[in-house]
């Protein structure tokens, strides 16, 4: 039975802790399909304060860090072809959104995700991606790494 994995990926330290613990517990990499996806949403204006220059160059770091981790996933055993990249550059307003969109849109049996720390405040204005999705993704198996 072939398990459909979609994996939330970014350039951060949690995205590569979630790879990381992907790679560690596949039991049977040659069974498993894997998106790895990332979602663009509109910049904030904190993200705008920091230039043009880093807005512009943020598709080529997420697509360089995507072949890295797809790289890793086949010198893990997984089947090239089941290692797939998503890039959605049609903005939603938040990133949940559009993993909840491509989830309902595929037909994934897991999907991953690493969690970045937040603080009461941030968490609070900002939301939890993760917490979102546990609610939002019934029938899903959802693997929250911190």
């Amino acid at each position: 039975m072939k398990c459909s994995i979609l994996m939330a990926f970014n350039d951060s330290a949690s995205s590569n802790a979630a790879l990381d613990c992907l790679l560690r517990m596949s039991a049977c990499p040659e069974q498993s399909a894997i998106t790895l996806l990332h979602i663009f949403r509109k910049p904030t204006g904190s993200e705008e304060m920091m230039g043009k220059k880093f807005m512009q160059t943020a598709p080529t770091r997420i697509r360089e860090a995507m072949e890295k981790a797809r790289r890793q996933l086949i010198a893990a055993g997984f089947p090239p072809d089941q290692v797939l990249l998503e890039i959605v550059d049609t903005p939603y307003p938040t990133v949940a959104d559009g993993i909840i969109d491509r989830v309902q849109k595929g037909n994934y049996n897991l999907v991953v995700l690493g969690r970045k720390r937040m603080s009461k405040a941030e968490e609070f204005v900002l939301g939890d991606t993760s917490i979102r999705l546990v609610r939002a993704l019934e029938g899903t198996a959802v693997l929250v790494v911190k």
